[in-house]
């Protein structure tokens, strides 16, 4: 049994235009910045992680669009990478008390480990907690330990995968609901808290394993690695994909792309851009990551999130000179308050 999508369910702009995350980071020509979280990588000890919260109060003070989280279930010390280590959503609930404008997103919530109920029940806590500021990046997953462990055939992630997607979207409804989906069902009853704004931007990680036409009809916005970023082949075979996605888009409307990259910034500010650990992270200096991001903006890039986790300098020191001489060639949107609401 599957879900019927065949109703469009990606909005155009001008339905988050007053979404105070999603109008931070994202506008039809320009170029924003964000922060990947952890700054720096677990590697066996948690102390790594401390402090990290005042240099995200630094980041929001300094005016950077957004701070990513992400979402890594288990640690496979094969995989190599702890990601978050804390819960996400835990963890955008700590960051959300102690800022005020900065959009709080994820990269990304694993749709197909988890109950769609649960994912919106924390993702709606967030939003209204952090006063409509929650951007959700979501995927299927990648790490083979974590399916069996949730007893998910890693088979059937892509399914999953779209029927929670369907499933999340009919919990932002107002009023009592009825839902019949291969992952649950019920009526006459209603999920509270409801978004601030109505929505929870979905932003699509890669193809999480839909086709181009359901991702172009499905997403609020789309988040794809970069190709190559040492070199402008790699920009404009990104800007050869955008437009492809773009020109599938039912409504025409303006959808945002998001991609990422892992930084080694280094000290020598005309240091050239030069690929590590097989293209997977670019040491560079600032103007050839200043030169980076003019290029993935003209590819029909919207944001950056930056990852920091493999430089060699001080984290506050990096954030310092990404807010000093970079953030200003791409500065955050001018955008709608975030709802204050003293809870």
């Amino acid at each position: 049994m599957t879900i019927e999508t065949s109703q469009t369910q990606g909005s155009s702009f001008p339905a988050f235009a007053t979404h105070p995350g999603y109008s931070r980071m994202f506008a039809p020509g320009c170029l924003t910045m964000g922060i990947f979280l952890p700054l720096r990588f677990y590697q066996g000890d948690m102390s790594v992680l401390a402090g990290q919260a005042a240099l995200v109060e630094e980041i929001d003070r300094q005016d950077f669009a957004a701070v990513w989280v992400r979402d890594v279930p288990l640690y496979d010390p094969s995989f190599g990478d702890a990601g978050q280590v804390f819960d996400p959503f835990t963890y955008l609930a700590f960051l959300a008390a102690r800022t005020k404008r900065v959009a709080l997103a994820t990269g990304s919530t694993i749709f197909s480990l988890r109950h769609p109920i649960d994912l919106a029940k924390s993702a709606f806590t967030i939003d209204q907690l952090s006063g409509g500021r929650l951007v959700l990046g979501i995927a299927s997953g990648d790490r083979p330990v974590e399916f069996p462990a949730y007893g998910v055939e890693r088979a059937e992630r892509a399914e999953r995968f779209a029927q929670a997607v369907s499933y999340f979207r009919q919990l932002t409804q107002a009023g009592q609901l009825n839902i019949d989906s291969p992952l649950g069902r019920f009526d006459t009853a209603e999920l509270l808290p409801k978004p601030v704004h109505g929505s929870i931007p979905l932003i699509v990680t890669s193809s999480s394993g839909q086709s181009p036409e359901w991702i172009a009809e499905h997403a609020d916005g789309w988040l794809t690695y970069p190709e190559a970023t040492h070199t402008p082949l790699g920009p404009q075979k990104l800007a050869a994909k955008i437009r492809a996605w773009r020109a599938r888009i039912p409504d025409g409307g303006f959808r945002p792309h998001m991609t990422n990259e892992w930084l080694d910034l280094v000290d020598d500010p005309d240091y050239p851009r030069t690929p590590l650990r097989g293209g997977f992270t670019l040491r560079t200096g600032r103007k050839g990551l200043i030169t980076l991001l003019e290029e993935w903006q003209a590819a029909g890039v919207n944001h950056a999130a930056l990852g920091i986790q493999f430089s060699q300098r001080p984290a506050a020191e990096i954030v310092q000179e990404l807010a000093e001489y970079v953030l200003p060639h791409f500065a955050s949107h001018q955008e709608q308050p975030a709802l204050a609401t003293a809870w």
